[in-house]
């Protein structure tokens, strides 16, 4: 075992020429000097910052002075983010310091001992020896970049890591040399790259002749020197705005994201086809079959949807639960929506570390209101009165779920003294952002949806449940459920594997453009799975929907949950239980709000969008109900949607509108002139007709009892579509004594 930071090469690369590119106020380059300049406001002193440590083959990490490092401590600390204290980097200076272009050669900073017969500080070897043992890597920071790592691999490719080791451990504690390659550049007085060679030397007189520092075991005194050099290098070959090129480009995983992002939009595009084809397909084989039907007049075989339009869009058990999920999963989605557009954008660059997770904690606290509006207005339609029973769930019942396992997993992290540990502070301005502003939201988006009017179901509810007939093995809800998930999940699959490699391996993910795209096609996967899915179930005749919908394409993330424990099988090395725990809680908190936010797309969520796109969404609804709930009559006829019995609904006066069944302000546009004596009453109970060309509609002129009317007099030849307007016309009918307002 041999300690590394012994002595270590920090080489520094300068751009001459001077370049002018975009940058954002916090962005702006450091300019530096070798010499201070009067009037100019450049750095002559460049500092060397250090973060936390962590391992390969731990969770756990832990700050710099956690260690036997050389430190400072009357330095302040820089002032870190939300997101860098919550993901538990903790940023201190060092004592490395340099003056701007000097070279410096094996330039000494301390010496730390360990005797024997000191408790503390074998303590405290033990700790360095356990943290060479478990691979733990150092990360230093030099103007907003980290300092690198860099070497060849086995195909003559460089790598470059943005963290180094604490030193090497082999089976015989013998130390095995290792020789790292830097380079540098510069650019106008601005850093462009560092890079660092590390060596461990038993001498503070940096002698290359003399071995590395060894100890096999704690019973010898210990002396380990800490010296570094410094090399400026001067080259035009390197721009500052692309400073970060050199490391992105050398991660591993970058050659082939490419290949991977195209396979899976192909996947994805491929996999949303065939949903949508099997979906049309199905429905148009039900036209001619049901046509059949009516044809022949058999009642024999008269089943599937169309026997349950009357229980259809009854109320689920357990609404208020299931509108809580809906408006939160609405808030996830939007939150992933804006932060992925922020990051796309590349305003949440490599460079800003953190700022990743504080626009996620910001979007989400403050997208309270669509939450509150979405749960509100399906709640509502439910039949549910108590607006602010349902804005308090909808704020709490979500947020303390991953507040409790957050909190239990910061307790296993303050018991390992762990620099991820997130302070007392923090949880208070998490629980300030939460119940100050977030729970506000909630309740204003609520207030505001319950004052919209409630949605109207296209067909009334029937008073008597229907009984829902036994099914098949493969229609039961778990199987459905799960063989669906699978699709979507394939979408994400691949990107998956190189954002836990960012989250557990601390590997830099930046694709994010990419990764908006395969955000837009999850959510038309998840969509027409759920889509097919509810209209397979509808054709068994069970009409229990809406808690299938939603957990349809909510199984998303238990195949996640499956794949991670499949990640953490094959990819890592982590093998105590402390590091498992915490890995399996983080992603079971991972996979609760992967949950929350596939599962959007159930039937509502449309009303939290502008009034002007709903109406067009409530028309497209309103055209499909009327085509499934008509597939049998093939003829080109148009819907009434919103209008009374017998309301003008074409240019030819002497058509209105005839509502189908039991439906309520909607039905079809038919020619009224019929005598009832030719016509035939409706199947008693069923509401079916058997003749031929016949559909069963209720006429005021026949007592408004449902009978079979003749398509020929639904023709949009017959009636044509009239314009829909705001002003309302009132024209007299005595046909049968009354007066009837036809809304134009």
């Amino acid at each position: 075992m041999a300690i590394r930071n012994s002595n270590f090469f920090l080489l520094i690369l300068l751009l001459s020429s001077s370049i002018n590119a975009f940058n954002l106020p916090e962005l702006a380059p450091t300019e530096y000097c070798r010499f201070p300049l009067p009037g100019s406001k450049c750095k002559t002193e460049v500092e060397v910052y250090v973060n936390r440590l962590n391992s390969f083959e731990s969770v756990l990490s832990y700050e710099y002075s956690y260690f036997p490092f050389c430190t400072v401590n009357d330095e302040p600390s820089p002032i870190e983010n939300l997101g860098q204290v919550l993901i538990g980097e903790r940023i201190q200076p060092s004592p490395y310091k340099f003056n701007f272009l000097i070279n410096y050669n094996c330039r000494y900073v301390c010496t730390k001992k360990f005797t024997s017969t000191d408790a503390n500080q074998q303590k405290m070897l033990k700790r360095l020896m356990k943290g060479i043992i478990l691979n733990y890597q150092q990360h230093w920071i030099l103007d907003n970049m980290p300092i690198t790592l860099c070497y060849k691999n086995t195909e003559n490719l460089e790598f470059c890591s943005r963290s180094f080791p604490i030193g090497c451990y082999v089976i015989d504690f013998f130390f095995k040399d290792e020789t790292w390659k830097s380079t540098f550049g510069e650019d106008s007085s601005r850093i462009i790259s560092a890079k660092i060679q590390v060596n461990s030397l038993n001498s503070n007189r940096c002698d290359r002749t003399t071995g590395p520092v060894m100890f096999q075991s704690t019973s010898k005194d210990i002396e380990i020197p800490f010296t570094y050099s410094v090399k400026f290098i001067k080259t035009n070959e390197i721009y500052w705005a692309s400073r970060w090129d050199y490391i992105l480009k050398s991660l591993p995983q970058t050659r082939i994201q490419w290949f991977s992002i195209l396979n899976s939009l192909v996947v994805v595009l491929f996999l949303s086809g065939i949903v949508a084809i099997i979906l049309l397909r199905t429905l148009c084989k039900d036209n001619p079959r049901y046509s059949r039907i009516v044809g022949t007049g058999s009642t024999k075989e008269q089943f599937g949807w169309k026997l349950i339009d009357g229980d259809v869009f009854r109320p689920p058990q357990k609404d208020i639960l299931l509108s809580t999920l809906v408006g939160n999963g609405v808030q996830i989605a939007m939150t992933f929506l804006i932060t992925l557009v922020f990051a796309a954008l590349d305003f949440l660059s490599p460079d800003k570390p953190g700022a990743l997770l504080t626009c996620l904690i910001l979007c989400y606290v403050l997208l309270g209101t669509p939450a509150g509006y979405t749960s509100a207005r399906l709640y509502k339609m439910f039949g549910g009165a108590n607006w602010k029973k349902i804005a308090l769930t909808t704020a709490i019942t979500c947020p303390s779920l991953i507040f409790v396992i957050l909190f239990v997993l910061n307790l296993v992290l303050w018991l390992n003294v762990s620099s991820a540990t997130i302070p007392c502070t923090t949880f208070l301005a998490l629980l300030a952002l939460w119940f100050c502003i977030s729970t506000p939201l909630v309740f204003i988006g609520a207030y505001l949806g319950f004052k919209r009017s409630v949605y109207k179901n296209p067909v009334p509810i029937n008073q008597i449940r229907r009984q829902v007939p036994e099914q098949p093995f493969y229609t039961k809800p778990l199987l459905s459920i799960l063989a669906n998930g699978i699709f979507s999940f394939g979408c994400i699959m691949i990107q998956l594997f190189f954002i836990l490699n960012s989250i557990w391996v601390h590997q830099y993910y930046h694709y994010f453009g990419f990764l908006l795209v395969v955000y837009i096609i999850l959510i038309i996967t998840c969509s027409e799975t759920t889509i097919f899915l509810c209209y397979f179930h509808l054709c068994t005749e069970d009409y229990n929907w809406w808690w299938r919908s939603f957990l349809t394409s909510g199984s998303t993330a238990v195949y996640f949950f499956l794949y991670s424990g499949f990640y953490f099988a094959t990819k890592l090395e982590i093998s105590d239980g402390v590091s498992t725990f915490l890995y399996f809680g983080y992603t079971l908190m991972l996979t609760f709000i992967l949950f929350l936010f596939t599962d959007i797309k159930t039937r509502n969520t449309f009303t939290t969008l502008p009034y002007s796109t709903q109406a067009m969404m409530r028309s497209v609804i309103c055209y499909f109900v009327f085509i499934l709930l008509n597939i049998t009559v093939r003829v080109n006829s148009q819907i009434c949607q919103g209008m009374s019995q017998y309301d003008q609904c074409s240019t030819n006066s002497a058509c209105g509108c005839l509502h189908m069944m039991n439906a309520v302000d909607s039905g079809i546009c038919g020619f009224l002139w019929v005598t009832c004596s030719e016509l035939v009453p409706c199947t008693s109970g069923t509401n079916r007709c058997h003749e031929p060309g016949h559909i069963c509609v209720h006429h005021p002129q026949c007592n408004s009892l449902p009978i079979c009317y003749p398509v020929s007099m639904i023709d949009q030849r017959i009636c044509p579509s009239i314009t829909m307007t705001n002003t309302t016309i009132t024209t007299t009918t005595q046909q049968w004594g009354k007066h009837y307002i036809n809304a134009l």
